[in-house]
């Protein structure tokens, strides 16, 4: 068996011996690293991403957050939400009541009604949010277990590219945060192709898209 192997690699190195290197595919001078977008152009792709994806996107200014938070709650029939311990008190709607995840076990959090957090990045070329396990982010749990994930983002965390994107999550990275990326709703699929949502995670998705 040795000897065959080794007759095998020998015709292998002579086959390739004067062959070319492959040119470095990598090495790709057209990579985008930028969106030359900005302004409300941005911020319309995103939403417009997000939308494809299943989600509610609710565009509001920056006095509107707590009256579209409790539109939110009254269309979702939230009673209860899940909220991380650092969620700025601009972000916590009336009416409802509010359970801070102080390490809420998986069956506490399915009781809940559903979870708010904010966010630390959105991706307008693919509708992807992502949540960096910080103080309004919260732990990852938070948003996988509840049916139910409403989100506020401002409209200057709003990037173009995944590039961009990662530039502003490494000191997330360095602190060994987790990063959770979130394109629309949890779905997924079988052999035949047919679609069943919230089996990973939360069956419906709210933005709230701030500015």
């Amino acid at each position: 068996m040795s000897a065959a192997r080794e007759e095998m690699l020998g015709r292998v190195r002579q086959a390739v011996e004067d062959a070319e290197p492959p040119p470095d595919t990598c090495a790709d001078p057209a990579y985008r690293t930028t969106l030359d977008m900005g302004g409300a152009e941005l911020l319309d792709l995103f939403a417009g991403r997000v939308a494809d994806y299943r989600a509610t996107v609710t565009r509001v200014s920056g006095d509107g957050v707590a009256d579209a938070l409790a539109a939110a709650c009254h269309e979702h029939e939230v009673a209860r939400l899940g909220v991380p311990a650092g969620l700025p008190d601009r972000l916590r709607p009336a009416g409802v009541e509010l359970v801070e995840d102080a390490r809420l076990s998986a069956t506490q959090l399915d009781r809940l009604d559903g979870a708010l957090t904010g966010a630390a990045v959105g991706i307008a070329e693919t509708g992807t949010i992502v949540l960096d396990g910080g103080p309004t982010s919260g732990r990852r749990a938070l948003t996988l277990v509840p049916d139910l994930h409403l989100c506020v983002i401002e409209a200057d965390q709003v990037v173009g590219l995944l590039p961009e994107a990662i530039e502003r999550l490494q000191p997330a990275v360095r602190k060994g945060q987790p990063l959770t990326f979130v394109s629309g709703p949890s779905a997924t699929s079988d052999i035949e192709l047919i679609r069943v949502e919230g089996v990973h995670g939360p069956r419906t998705l709210h933005v709230i898209l701030v500015g």
